[in-house]
């Protein structure tokens, strides 16, 4: 998928789900839930077993409107493994400059993770698309709002401890996008396949995301 196309989804959608380590036998079935809930970028997790595979299949079986990335990326080496299985987009944990790096070069949007004023300027200035602000729920929204007053040029994403009950309050403190993941899927829905209770939780969270 073209990188304005990606980051157009996301900041438009405001949301990206996070999916970890879930098997890959209901993978795509998780992912369509949430496409259908409303959710148009879905992050798949490097750790999770088979996760090339993963990203290839759930790739090709989702309409092209739906972005499909890489989570909790490490390193280049995880980064160019995962984009040539299709992924359209990564995002990282901490701040790692050789994966911002290979991102840029495959023309690929790159969402690095960080937490200070000095981590989140140095990964927009060596090529981020948006900022990762993590872990965000310990650190809240007023933190963010306070990021946003030296640096409003930035774009931010929060990630950690976000769900429906505080998404209003991120976005209203200026962040760009949520980084959503163990709110948005129950563990239950997975274990059991219970792909509705997924869609349900993915449209719950959108109607207070986008609001009425």
């Amino acid at each position: 998928m073209d990188r304005k196309k990606v980051i157009s989804i996301i900041e438009t959608g405001k949301v990206v789900a996070i999916i970890r380590k879930v098997p890959r036998d209901v993978a795509y079935g998780i992912a369509a839930a949430l496409a259908e809930g409303g959710i148009h970028a879905l992050e798949f997790t490097a750790e999770t077993p088979l996760i090339a595979d993963i990203i290839a299949d759930v790739k090709k079986r989702l309409p092209a409107s739906i972005a499909v990335g890489a989570g909790t990326v490490l390193d280049a080496e995880t980064a160019r493994v995962l984009l040539l299985a299709g992924a359209d987009f990564v995002v990282t944990p901490t701040l790692n400059k050789k994966t911002i790096e290979l991102c840029v070069r495959y023309g690929k949007p790159v969402i690095p993770g960080a937490m200070t004023p000095t981590e989140i300027l140095t990964a927009y200035e060596g090529g981020a698309d948006l900022v990762k602000v993590f872990p965000a729920g310990p650190l809240g929204p007023d933190y963010l709002r306070s990021i946003k007053g030296p640096l409003p040029h930035i774009p931010l994403m929060a990630t950690g401890g976000i769900s429906a009950a505080n998404a209003r309050q991120f976005l209203q403190a200026g962040t760009t996008a949520l980084g959503v993941g163990g709110s948005l899927i129950p563990t239950s829905a997975v274990e059991t396949r219970d792909y509705k209770a997924v869609e349900e939780s993915a449209r719950d969270l959108m109607k207070v995301v986008l609001g009425p």
